[in-house]
C-alpha cells in the first residue's frame, strides 16, 4: 500500500516536459538574468536605478540625491555599468548616466509595482 504523503501532486506529462526543457534558460543566460537581479538586491543600486528611472544624472547629482560621496556612487556605477544596466555619456569633466534601455526601466517599474501591492 503506497503513502499518500508520497505519492506524487499530479502525473508528469511527457510532452509538457519536453516543451519545457526545449525553453528553459541555458546556464549563460540564467547567469545574466540573475545578474540583473542582483544589480537591484542592493538597496542602494535600487535607488540608484530608480532615479535613473526619473532622470538623467550626474554622479555629483546622484550622490545628492542618495547622500552619499560620489565615490560611493561611483562604485555602485561601475558595477551597474558592468551589468549592462545604465550607460555613461562624459560630457566634459561631467559623466551623465542613463538606464541602458528600456527593459531595465520595465523590470524596476513591474518590481516596484509588484512590492507596492504587498505593501497594501
Amino acid at each position: 500500500m503506497q503513502d499518500d504523503a508520497f505519492a506524487p501532486a499530479h502525473e508528469h506529462d511527457p510532452s509538457t516536459l519536453r516543451m519545457v526543457r526545449e525553453h528553459m534558460l541555458g546556464a549563460d543566460m540564467a547567469d545574466r538574468v540573475a545578474g540583473l537581479f542582483w544589480a537591484l538586491a542592493d538597496p542602494t543600486r535600487a535607488r540608484i536605478v530608480h532615479a535613473l528611472t526619473l532622470a538623467e544624472l550626474c554622479n555629483a547629482e546622484l550622490a545628492e540625491l542618495l547622500g552619499l560621496t560620489e565615490s560611493a556612487i561611483s562604485h555602485q556605477m561601475r558595477e551597474l555599468r558592468l551589468l549592462n544596466v545604465v550607460s555613461a555619456q562624459r560630457h566634459g569633466r561631467m559623466v551623465i548616466y542613463r538606464l541602458n534601455d528600456n527593459h531595465v526601466r520595465h523590470v524596476f517599474e513591474d518590481t516596484l509595482r509588484h512590492v507596492q501591492e504587498d505593501a497594501e
